[in-house]
């Protein structure tokens, strides 16, 4: 994923929700970025990465992993749900179709990699 992408989902999820604003404590120290919850809930989704070790990349606990993945989750459905988690329209569909054709599968719509062979 590009850097740019990356922090325009960080700065939806940011504006949606406080959880993910770096605030200080009473004396203060500053707590976890916003990067780092990001981050630690991609780990967790695209790794299929165990809460408690991505502490060693993030710096960032277990449970606060298990809530910054709940939490992300929740903000993209809203953020970006109207717009990315839809079904395809026909403007889509065309695009896609003459995507694949291009690419030398023509007629299809999905990705080869997402098929069950037998």
């Amino acid at each position: 994923m590009g850097r740019p992408l990356f922090l325009r989902i960080v700065n939806g999820v940011e504006q949606y929700d406080p959880y993910f604003v770096q605030t200080t404590d009473a004396i203060g120290n500053l707590g976890l970025s916003s990067l780092q919850k990001v981050t630690a809930a991609f780990k967790i989704l695209t790794y299929g990465t165990l809460a408690d070790s991505v502490d060693e990349h993030v710096r960032i606990g277990e449970s606060t992993a298990i809530e910054s993945l709940r939490r992300f989750v929740q903000a993209v459905i809203v953020v970006f749900g109207d717009e990315y988690l839809r079904p395809p329209n026909n403007n889509d569909i065309t695009r896609l179709l003459a995507i694949g054709e291009q690419r030398g599968f023509p007629g299809m719509l999905g990705s080869i990699d997402c098929m069950h062979w037998k």
